[in-house]
């Protein structure tokens, strides 16, 4: 009987690995040497696909912003909903794959899906009526606040010891240590919280494009 045949290497083999070995040990863990090992091939057998760790490590990013869920601006959804819609698919994402934030954090560069991304919020921003300059701001700062939140959790860092917050010492945080176990709604309150705020005060300015 022939034995099986290995599945054959692929970028897409390759990408499905190093984004494993990332989410679950950190970037740090990633080397061409460790990949070929998870995938049972030999190390140079990886360059015929990528030419350096960076380059799998772009593509792993990559990967992740095609995760993101633009169809909210295309079916024509108002900006403001659009906007809401996306960056709580696009935190989803990041969420699911924090480690490789700091890689994403670095801009799309010549990322096809990165782009795409940017494109899309770009161009519904204009469409809708924002100056190309505002548009730009727009797509930034949401950025900012949606890669900003999917780094660490605020009310995990908070220690569910209630002898950490001596109130001697800490008189406004009696009821810290009960952070952490409630650290999901915490978390999602937060995010609605200034993901609501960042909405209206871009509502505001909007709204002032026609006076």
């Amino acid at each position: 009987m022939a034995r099986p045949r290995k599945p054959l290497l692929s970028r897409e083999r390759i990408v499905g690995a190093a984004r494993a070995l990332v989410d679950a040990e950190g970037l740090a863990a990633v080397s061409t040497r460790r990949l070929a090992a998870e995938l049972g091939v030999s190390g140079p057998s990886l360059y015929n696909h990528f030419r350096t760790k960076d380059e799998i490590l772009e593509a792993v990013a990559d990967s992740v912003s095609a995760q993101v869920d633009l169809s909210m601006f295309e079916d024509g959804r108002p900006w403001r909903t659009a906007l809401h819609d996306w960056a709580v698919s696009y935190r989803a994402a990041l969420r699911t794959h924090p480690n490789i934030v700091p890689v994403l954090a670095q801009g799309p560069g010549r990322r096809p899906s990165g782009l795409r991304l940017a494109d899309a919020v770009y161009g519904a921003m204009t469409a809708a009526g924002w100056p190309p300059s505002q548009a730009t701001s727009i797509g930034a700062l949401m950025r900012y606040f949606v890669m900003g939140s999917a780094l660490g959790s605020f009310a995990g860092g908070f220690v569910d010891d209630a002898a950490a917050y001596d109130p001697a010492d800490y008189p406004h945080l009696g009821q810290a240590h009960l952070l952490a176990e409630r650290q999901d709604a915490v978390d999602e309150r937060a995010f609605e919280t200034g993901l609501r705020a960042l909405l209206d005060g871009l509502e505001q300015q909007y709204r002032a494009l026609g006076d």
